[in-house]
């Protein structure tokens, strides 16, 4: 017993030395302090380094990202319904148009349990939300049921996400349902019916399908279920309303031989027409439309009333369709004559921009429009827009009015110019056109419709004849006139003001081209007139007075090339040509090798063009366009990492065809860019060149006009425009250096 209390005390004793010792064993040694010599490359290298900006994180690449897709759907009678929740990541700032679906009918769409409207898009239903945040969506959807004898199938669009399950519930005891593409998980019966679960193949459509006992037609017909979509244009005139209903049919289930409209109180039926109806009744404030094809899945229908108002104040009336399960639609509000409108909206009408109005309805259009809306009706809301107006009587007409002016300006290098104004005028009655000149300028000849006359110089300025003897045009005409201004002499560097003069009629376009000395370099270009290069070129009318070149150069223009965005199971690209400029309305095949299957598009004004639902494999694509060799391309596509196919046409006769590799016939990102580096810098220099306008001034100097001036051969052309000029002077001004 001794000797066991020994060795305890011993243990005791020892086990603090051993912690002592692991602690010390824990701890680094601490370098004694003083002071640390580097190389003077290292150095400077250190200093680099912590100058430089921290990186900023890259943006992300697409817009959205749908990570998930759960399908749950039953089978019932003849049709299939149920839900599709979609669950994805907004990943930019702002509003973002997101597609979800295609080829299901949407009964219903909603976002954290409030109604999303919908947009359809070639097919394609699209949402637009904001970002950047996570989102989840639910549709309400449904489709035909494909009876055969012995069998059952389906067609099921896969939305594009980052999975896909599907949950099915079809009728009868161990069902022997199935599915290509795609893997069924668990499988399962219980009173009566067959439940199964699956994992499908995002963004390719699954065939569905199953061995049935028998098929018996059904003794009692379906209950009619249908959409209806009304495009409404409400047009308001000082003695009536009209009303122009289009309205888009979807039949989801049965077979509706008419359907019913309540026409609301007040309102004559003036018309109603659409391929399909038999015939048409209204009583009892119903009108009822017969329709031919009852199988028909769709129908459209263009229905117009009106009624007399006498007030300055109304409600308008929404068209519905008895029993639709679903209504959406969209109003479009005009004014006829001046008129002042205020709209107020209520019960779901959301307002919408003029530009997003669906195209068939802008174009019912006649007059001014003062509003727009869209709406999703809700079971517990009624949509309700409030119109109130003030008229104003209308003003009179304009006695002139220049519909473009093209304005030439030639440059001395005393600082001198020289300026010729051609007006093209659609004249009323007025005899004279007032100019009031810059300071230090004097008109030396004017022309009407192409025969001198004598300009007047008046106390409150100079007038130009806008008419001459004999003539009484019914049309528009030419009217042009030329100035000089003494301007100041350039130096070897400074700045310059070159203005036009006043005018009191309306000019609708104005197209300015100043021809300077080629040894002036000019840049900072300034004024309220706009440089013509910074415009699309379809905002602008390139044709000059009496067919002569307009005053914007040779009017060539390079559009900046917009790269495709692929999702899944699209294959898709840009066209040019050898010069950078892209191809809009070029045909484009694409043939997958080992289905047959074979896809045609045509590229849009941004040249691009794109393809979906396009299985992994062996493709051939075919690109032809007017003008350009064909050319015939083969890849190995990914359809789960697409990435863009640019082609470059070369020019040449549609029958040449030029075959080439995947690796040949693509071009990257990179060869775009030097493509359309190169486009522009040809653009820059055809732009800059002189156009006929100055040849022409040039040569009318040499004996023609009285007056001597020194007018330079070779130099730069620089255009610029100004649209609506309303009686104000026009300026632009520059800094010059000489070269």
């Amino acid at each position: 017993m001794k000797k066991l209390f020994a060795i305890f005390l011993a243990w005791i004793l020892v086990l603090p030395g051993f912690a002592a010792a692991a602690d010390d064993a824990a701890l680094p040694p601490v370098p004694s302090s003083g002071n640390v010599t580097l190389p003077l490359d290292e150095y400077n290298r250190l200093l680099e380094l912590a100058s430089k900006p921290t990186r900023k994180p890259d943006t992300p690449p697409v817009p959205y990202t749908v990570k998930r897709a759960d399908l749950k759907f039953r089978v019932a009678n003849e049709s299939v319904q149920g839900t599709v929740q979609l669950q994805g990541e907004i990943l930019h700032k702002g509003a973002t148009k997101i597609p979800l679906t295609t080829g299901m009918a949407i009964l219903d769409a909603r976002q954290e349990g409030k109604g999303l409207p919908l947009e359809l898009e070639n097919g394609t239903h699209t949402a637009v939300l904001s970002g950047p945040a996570d989102f989840a969506v639910t549709l309400d959807a449904g489709f035909p049921l494909n009876m055969e004898a012995g069998r059952a199938s389906f067609s099921l669009p896969v939305p594009s996400a980052g999975s896909a399950r599907l949950a099915l519930v079809v009728p009868g005891d161990h069902t022997y349902v199935r599915i290509n593409p795609g893997i069924i998980t668990s499988r399962s019966s219980e009173k009566g019916q067959t439940s199964i679960e699956a994992t499908l193949v995002p963004g390719q459509p699954a065939n569905i399908w199953w061995t049935t006992r028998e098929t018996v037609a059904p003794v009692v017909p379906k209950e009619v279920r249908f959409l209806s979509d009304v495009k409404t244009l409400v047009s308001v005139s000082e003695a009536d309303i009209r009303i122009a209903a289009l309205a888009d049919i979807t039949v989801v289930q049965g077979e509706p031989s008419q359907f019913q409209i309540e026409v609301p109180a007040g309102f004559e039926i003036t018309g109603a027409t659409g391929a399909s109806i038999e015939s048409s009744e209204f009583e009892a404030g119903v009108l009822t439309l017969n329709v031919t094809g009852a199988a028909q899945r769709s129908h459209q229908f263009l229905i117009s009333m009106e009624e007399s108002i006498t007030a300055a104040k109304v409600d308008t009336p929404f068209l519905s369709f008895k029993d639709a399960q679903r209504e959406t639609g969209e109003v479009l509000v005009e004014g006829a004559g001046t008129i002042e409108l205020t709209a107020a909206e209520a019960g779901g009408l959301k307002r919408m921009d003029f530009k997003e109005v669906n195209p068939h309805l802008r174009s019912l259009s006649r007059f001014p429009m003062q509003a727009a809306f869209r709406y999703h009706k809700q079971p517990n809301e009624k949509p309700a827009l409030a119109l109130e107006w003030t008229r104003f009587p209308d003003s009179s007409v304009l006695a002139a009015v220049a519909e473009r002016a093209v304005v030439t300006t030639l440059v001395t290098t005393e600082g001198r110019s020289l300026t010729e104004i051609k007006l093209t005028i659609k004249n009323q009655a007025q005899p004279f056109l007032k100019v009031a000149l810059p300071q230090g300028a004097s008109i030396l000849s004017a022309e009407v419709a192409g025969e001198k006359v004598k300009p007047v110089e008046g106390p409150d300025g100079n007038r130009v004849p806008l008419l001459r003897a004999g003539f009484r045009p019914t049309d528009s005409y030419t009217v042009s006139f030329v100035f000089m201004h003494s301007g100041a002499p350039f130096a070897k560097k400074g700045g310059s003001d070159l203005s036009l003069p006043k005018m009191d009629v309306p000019i609708n376009l104005l197209q300015w081209e100043v021809f300077l000395p080629e040894q002036y370099k000019v840049k900072d270009f300034g004024g309220d007139a706009i440089a013509a290069n910074l415009l699309p070129l379809s905002s602008l009318d390139v044709s000059g007075a009496e067919g002569e070149a307009g005053g914007i150069g040779s009017g060539y223009f390079v559009r900046s090339i917009d790269m495709v965005s692929l999702l899944p199971g699209q294959l898709g690209g840009v066209i040019v040509d050898q010069s950078g400029a892209i191809i809009p309305n070029a045909q484009v095949t694409v043939t997958h090798l080992g289905t047959g299957a074979v896809r045609n598009v045509v590229t849009d004004s941004s040249g691009r063009w794109v393809v979906s639902n396009l299985p992994s494999g062996q493709v051939k694509i075919t690109a032809t366009a007017r003008g350009f060799k064909q050319l015939v391309s083969q890849l190995n596509y990914d359809g789960s990492r697409p990435s863009p196919f640019n082609s470059a046409l070369s020019v040449g006769a549609a029958m040449e065809a030029i075959e080439v590799t995947a690796s040949s016939g693509s071009l990257t990102s990179r060869d775009l860019e030097r493509l359309q580096r190169d486009a522009r810098k040809n653009a820059e220099k055809q732009q800059m060149a002189a156009s006929s306008n100055v040849t022409n001034l040039q040569q009318r100097i040499s004996g023609v006009l009285p007056v001597r001036v020194d007018v330079p051969r070779a130099g730069n052309s620089y255009n610029f425009v100004r649209p609506l000029v309303l009686d104000e002077e026009t300026r632009v001004t520059f800094t010059y250096k000489s070269k």
